[in-house]
């Protein structure tokens, strides 16, 4: 019965996908129908857009479940977005799909995959801006790319870690090692097995050995060999073990740091954008 629980608990464990290329397609109409937009264009206030939302995409229990309700966030503040900029159907339900599968590409493994996701979310976006059917659709001017690009930006890929937190399960390495050379244990026969009442002793009989029959004691019951070679083997793997895991600390951080350097690269690019545009075009203000 014990192998057997074993086995089950072993087909439990999910299988964790790394990190990989997704290709873009366009997503008009892909998560919000016609008629979901209708629904949420005809609703007046913040708390009919969620109950919507929730009746949409079955996030009914948002207020009572923090996951769920980090999703209806992104959800409803996407929704406010493409509102504020005065998108029409096609545009918001576009944006919406955008952050959508962003998000989704994002959660779909525990390990980092900040540059497969911001490049899966520019190649979305290329796709609802070039006019080059089947594959891509002008449905977005330059000036909308860039208000998308910003948005997402600021609002998402700055709490990237956050959203990978929240979603993604903590992963641990157990490690089983088998040596080879040394004698397996061999499991304990019948003959050995002996009843617990047996061994006990009633406790009006326990007596605490002194000094010199402890010591008596271990001079007639020496150490064998092979218990000293085990110790010195486990030791020697426990040296290394400490000295694998301070390196993997190490290429962890740095690889954290690296991620870190690139995305706040790629932040600086994309605000360097906006001022130079900001800077082009206030000389143009000053002529009459």
């Amino acid at each position: 019965m014990l192998l057997e629980s074993q086995e089950m608990q072993v087909q439990e464990i999910p299988k964790l996908i790394q990190p990989r290329d997704h290709r873009a397609k366009v997503c008009v109409w892909a998560d919000l129908t016609v008629d979901d937009v209708d629904r949420i264009s005809e609703s007046l206030n913040s708390d009919h857009v969620r109950q919507v939302l929730a009746d949409i995409f079955h996030l009914d229990d948002f207020r009572t479940n923090i996951k769920t309700g980090i999703v209806m966030d992104l959800y409803f503040y996407t929704i406010m977005f493409a509102r504020e900029n005065n998108f029409n159907r096609e545009k918001m339900s576009a944006v919406f799909s955008i952050v959508k599968k962003t998000h989704e590409v994002c959660i779909e493994t525990p390990f980092g995959n900040v540059d497969q996701t911001f490049n899966y979310f520019k190649e979305l976006v290329l796709c609802h801006a070039v006019n080059r059917p089947p594959h891509s659709i002008e449905l977005f001017n330059a000036d909308e790319v860039r208000k998308i690009t910003e948005y997402t930006v600021n609002t998402y890929f700055r709490h990237f870690k956050m959203y990978k937190y929240a979603f993604t399960p903590l992963v641990r390495l157990d490690l089983s090692l088998s040596y080879v050379g040394l004698p397996v244990t061999p499991p304990p026969s019948e003959a050995d097995e002996t009843s617990p009442q047996e061994n006990e002793v009633p406790p009006e009989q326990t007596t605490e050995p002194t000094e010199g029959e402890t010591i008596t004691e271990q001079q007639k019951t020496p150490e064998p060999e092979e218990s000293q070679s085990r110790k010195e083997l486990r030791t020697m793997i426990q040296t290394y073990l400490s000295d694998e895991i301070k390196k993997m600390k190490t290429s962890v951080e740095e690889q954290i740091k690296s991620t870190e350097d690139s995305l706040n690269k790629k932040l600086e690019v994309t605000e360097g954008t906006k001022s130079g545009k900001g800077g082009r075009g206030s000389p143009k203000g000053k002529k009459k």
